[in-house]
């Protein structure tokens, strides 16, 4: 079983990973951030490290995405590879943080890694709006995501709803606005029980 959790900044992926890992027992594969040697210089001048930065997270969630695929255990991925092309590096470059050619040669190297990767058994992409979004950021207290303006997350979402609206693979969609399974154990309760519910569907 491979199950992919996708949403945006602060949606609430890490939490459900580390929510399903403790109560099924599955591997869990985080997004590699507090390690990311782009990350904070990526924030502070997107211009100058978007290429580098998406470069890095492609390369990272490829190598992830090759050994579950590999692998023979049940695993729980925080972030897809797919929303680095489908959604941030789409949102750089229609930005103007990213140069045609950065774009190109990128999209050029996703499309030939993708093709080599199996999709995963189940996809739960995480909605929420962009109040909720701040809220969980401020929370957690990521340094270099403290200054993250409202209109990028709104232009993540506008990206996010596109791309699930186009995605073919099996999908469970909940909305984190009503769902905050973080701080509410009924919420949590509620969240597994539609995770089980489209695990038995698939199978």
């Amino acid at each position: 079983m491979f199950i992919a959790i996708a949403g945006n900044i602060g949606a609430g992926k890490s939490s459900l990973t580390l929510l399903l890992h403790e109560k099924f027992g599955w591997e869990p594969y985080y997004e590699s951030v507090d390690d990311n040697p782009y990350i904070a210089d990526f924030y502070a001048d997107m211009k100058r490290w978007s290429f580098h930065l998406q470069v890095y997270f492609l390369s990272q969630r490829f190598q992830i995405h090759r050994n579950i695929s590999n692998g023979k255990r049940a695993v729980v991925q925080d972030r897809s590879i797919y929303e680095d092309a489908e959604i941030f590096a789409r949102n750089l470059y229609d930005m103007g943080k990213m140069d045609a050619r950065d774009y190109a040669n990128y999209r050029a190297l996703y499309s030939a890694m993708t093709s080599y990767l199996r999709t995963p058994d189940l996809l739960i992409y995480l909605r929420a709006d962009v109040t909720t979004l701040l809220q969980q950021i401020t929370l957690r207290g990521r340094d270099f995501e403290q200054n993250i303006e409202p209109t990028y997350l709104e232009k993540l979402n506008v990206l996010y709803e596109d791309w699930i609206q186009r995605y073919r693979g099996r999908l469970l969609e909940v909305n984190t606005d009503e769902m905050d399974f973080v701080h509410s154990p009924q919420k949590r309760e509620e969240i597994l029980h539609k995770i089980n519910v489209a695990i038995r569907k698939q199978r």
